[in-house]
């Protein structure tokens, strides 16, 4: 009895990682600020599995009209590519969504649907088809939509089943479909907006609170510099207090530099982010380094600079100089949290694709939390900020043209690699 304690226990460990997992998972897969690789792995899990698992069912348990093996091994082939979507890059993924998107729900279930004279299996499941199809990104959806219904139909006509395109079966079908469609459509507008509104709130409040805030600021770092020269003269006497004062206006230089970045963020959210002027890489990271208030020449000598070839890019300065002062905070907050560590910036624009890293040795990001950094209103710790940093980087470089993603070991170290269109 006291040998199966424990596995018992470890089994309600594991049950519970793959409860959260698979919450993580759900919660990632709706909205559009989700990250589109999880989508694909996703989608490349379930395709693989239910994709064989379907043949069985409908060819042994409940036989249909028309089932067809290479349709179905095609349609496996593509899922699997998709479990290794991680090294895809932006291009190679968004090619590949409309690829297998198009195939499996649109061509895949519309032929099948056809094939088998507007069945009631293959009715449903085309709906449901539809339903996952426009999770996806409106007009990705609409193009996949477009291709696969289009080929499904010229299939079904090359194999001699064209008198079931205009039968009431499947005629009666459409405004369903086009319900679905447009109901879906107008579902992720609303959760545009929403969020849209809720970023136009936090940057009000954030202004009120800038308002609020500099006037006193400004008048305790005047007072602190008048008592610094005040008391100049009898500095050996008085070093604790003159100590003191010197961390309180560090404070006040730190309060600043946060409302700035706060009211460059907010600004970054409502204005357009589209590139309009050439940006040097290597001018905005030190521009960077010289603006961050460091707390102290110790925590500035952690971070270091390493050109191996600067670029330029087509961008904004400001905006990039926000994307910037966003990975520096969350680095030296990660230095800081793990209490070792450095942080090391990488200019390389001797890559195709030029590229800037950002790298720190600190706390790492658990495996568990990597899907949702980027995610919109979620920190970790939960305290740790709003959670709109990362989420308004990805929206700016995607903008741009270009990708931001994360590489991390927990406890060991974070990279976040940022790649610009090579030109």
């Amino acid at each position: 009895m006291k040998i199966k304690i424990p596995m018992t226990s470890t089994l309600q460990e594991r049950w519970k990682r793959w409860q959260h997992g698979l919450v993580q998972s759900l919660l990632l897969y709706h909205g559009r600020e989700d990250h589109a690789t999880v989508r694909v792995l996703l989608l490349a899990c379930i395709g693989t599995v239910a994709m064989p698992l379907y043949y069985v069912i409908w060819h042994h348990f409940f036989p249909q009209d028309f089932e067809s093996l290479p349709l179905r091994l095609l349609g496996i082939l593509l899922c699997a590519v998709g479990l290794f979507a991680r090294q895809f890059s932006r291009q190679v993924l968004n090619l590949y969504l409309l690829v297998t998107l198009s195939y499996i729900f649109p061509f895949f279930f519309t032929l099948m649907f056809l094939m088998n004279h507007g069945s009631g299996v293959w009715s449903e499941s085309l709906l449901i088809g539809l339903v996952v199809l426009f999770h996806f990104d409106t007009g990705l959806a609409l193009r996949a939509y477009a291709i696969g219904t289009l080929l499904a139909c010229t299939a079904a006509i090359s194999q001699g089943a064209g008198d079931a395109l205009l039968s009431r079966q499947v005629l009666q079908q459409l405004p369903i479909h086009w319900f679905t469609i447009a109901v879906l459509s107008a579902a992720k507008i609303s959760r545009h907006v929403l969020a849209q509104e809720k970023l136009t709130g936090m940057g009000a409040g954030l202004a009120t609170v800038a308002h609020e805030l500099r006037t006193p600021l400004t008048s305790v770092d005047a007072n602190v510099r008048g008592m610094l020269r005040l008391m100049a003269d009898q500095r050996s006497e008085r070093i604790p207090i003159v100590d003191a004062l010197a961390r309180i206006q560090f404070e006040v230089r730190h309060m600043n530099h946060m409302i700035d970045l706060f009211l460059l963020s907010a600004t970054a959210v409502r204005q357009n982010l589209r590139p309009v002027e050439m940006v040097s890489m290597e001018s905005v990271v030190e521009s960077v380094l010289k603006r961050y208030p460091f707390s102290s020449q110790k925590q500035q000598k952690m971070v270091r600079l390493e050109v191996r070839r600067n670029f330029h890019f087509s961008g904004q300065t400001e905006l990039a100089v926000v994307v910037l002062l966003n990975l520096m905070r969350n680095a030296l907050r990660a230095v800081q949290r793990a209490g070792k560590g450095r942080v090391r910036i990488v200019i390389d624009g001797s890559q195709r694709m030029p590229r800037l890293l950002f790298i720190d040795t600190g706390c790492g990001i658990a495996m568990q939390h990597m899907p949702m950094i980027f995610r919109r209103f979620y920190s970790h710790p939960p305290h740790n900020g709003a959670g709109i940093g990362l989420a308004l980087c990805q929206e700016i470089m995607e903008a741009w043209g270009a990708s931001i993603r994360c590489v991390s070991r927990e406890s060991a170290y974070a990279v976040f690699i940022l790649e610009f269109p090579a030109r």
